[in-house]
């Protein structure tokens, strides 16, 4: 499992460009909600896949319902993410 700056460095070599503010959003939303690394970098993947951008607001909304749906792990929270029709992956 990468950690979150592993996997923006990850997401960056692949040619997503996050500007500061959303990096900041991004360490914001995880503290916010306590999430673990893993959910919130599936957070960061369902958002830049539903708004084809980084939506601060989007990301910050679908990891409070990840934990406060109690989601556990990578493949619930994809799983997840496609019941609530959020994704079609």
């Amino acid at each position: 499992m990468k950690t979150v700056e592993e996997f923006l460095l990850h997401l960056q070599g692949k040619g997503f460009q996050f500007e500061e503010d959303s990096v900041g959003f991004i360490y914001f939303g995880k503290h916010y909600t306590n999430a673990p690394d893993e959910l919130v970098n599936v957070a960061i993947e369902v958002t830049l896949k539903a708004q084809k951008t980084f939506d601060g607001s989007f990301y910050v909304s679908f990891l409070e319902n990840l934990m406060s749906n109690k989601i556990i792990g990578r493949k619930a929270a994809i799983k997840y993410a496609k019941e609530t029709l959020l994704i079609s992956i």
